[in-house]
């Protein structure tokens, strides 16, 4: 008796809530913060069995695995075995693109519960021929001109690289044709992407941000929703931003943007200058947005609105 009660009380946390982070520009994801990501979705999703999810910046999995959580519980009724509930969600319903060869055994063992999707130990044995499962990770070059990186803007100096480390060339915004390598389209796509490289100029805010190729590729894919959470710093625009922020500013289709200018209240420990913000895009919606912010774990403005407001350039966020 006393056993069987230690055992209901002992303290059993979420292994991807104790990671420590990579960096400032590579940023994991804390559960808690992930599932409120999702819960701006329409939890229908959740119970479709066509429904498709692609993270191309998986890290530690924690966006695919918690969506993996809401889909068993979703699909109970229309796929009740359970063995086979998992080989439909695994195999037709979940896909990632890790940012490193160490991210990506990370992810599938978040996601299947092993480093080896095809090995015995998997919680859907993925056949030989799909060794990576669908978390994908490829190592590739920069493609460099002028000293930098036509993609992404990185410093030859600083990232060419021999084959012991990491290019950070992501897969994802380097000259990819995802439809071609999953050959699908995706419902939704979600992530936190890496934020910016450096371009051999200086690091923190000065470096170059690479956040914003994610998004714009991630709609060139045209999913019918789209979710990231990012740095702020776009709200002003700036080095290399200027053309993004315009963008956003003016897609209709961007419903909800949720802002936290102090970045601990999101990721504990990191500080990441103007703070960070996470939204919802929606292909078949446009309309007015509702823009919170937060603090403290509490929201303290909400209005609904045009993100720019009519005859000015200025996108205001009110804080309390």
């Amino acid at each position: 008796m006393e056993n069987s009660s230690l055992f209901n009380n002992v303290y059993n946390p979420d292994v991807l809530s104790c990671i420590a982070n990579l960096s400032n520009d590579e940023v994991f994801t804390p559960p808690e913060l992930a599932n409120k990501i999702l819960d701006m979705l329409p939890q229908e999703l959740f119970e479709n069995p066509d429904t498709t999810f692609l993270d191309p910046c998986c890290k530690s999995g924690v966006f695919l695995r918690e969506i993996a959580k809401r889909l068993i519980k979703g699909l109970e009724q229309q796929i009740p075995d359970l063995e086979k509930r998992l080989e439909h969600i695994f195999l037709k319903q979940l896909f990632g693109i890790a940012i490193t060869e160490l991210t990506s055994l990370l992810s599938r063992r978040s996601v299947y519960c092993s480093k080896f999707p095809s090995s015995e130990f998997s919680a859907y044995q993925f056949p030989e021929d799909k060794p990576q499962g669908n978390i994908i990770y490829q190592r590739i070059k920069h493609t460099w001109s002028a000293g930098k990186c036509i993609y992404c803007g990185a410093s030859k100096s600083e990232y060419d690289r021999g084959a012991d480390l990491e290019t950070h060339a992501y897969q994802f915004i380097h000259n990819l044709d995802v439809k071609k390598l999953f050959n699908m389209k995706f419902d939704v796509i979600i992530g936190n992407p890496p934020y910016q490289l450096s371009d051999g100029g200086g690091t923190g805010s000065s470096a170059m941000p690479i956040y914003h190729k994610f998004i714009q590729q991630a709609k060139k894919l045209n999913p019918r929703y789209l979710t990231m959470i990012v740095p702020s710093r776009w709200f002003t625009g700036g080095k290399g931003l200027d053309d993004f922020r315009d963008e956003m500013l003016h897609d209709e289709h961007i419903r909800e943007i949720h802002d936290f200018g102090n970045a601990n209240d999101c990721f504990p420990g990191v500080a990441i200058e103007g703070g960070v913000c996470y939204f919802l895009w929606n292909r078949e919606q446009k309309g007015l947005c509702k823009v919170y912010s937060h603090s403290q774990n509490k929201i303290t403005a909400m209005s609904e609105r045009p993100l720019l407001e009519k005859g000015a350039d200025v996108f205001i966020i009110i804080l309390s």
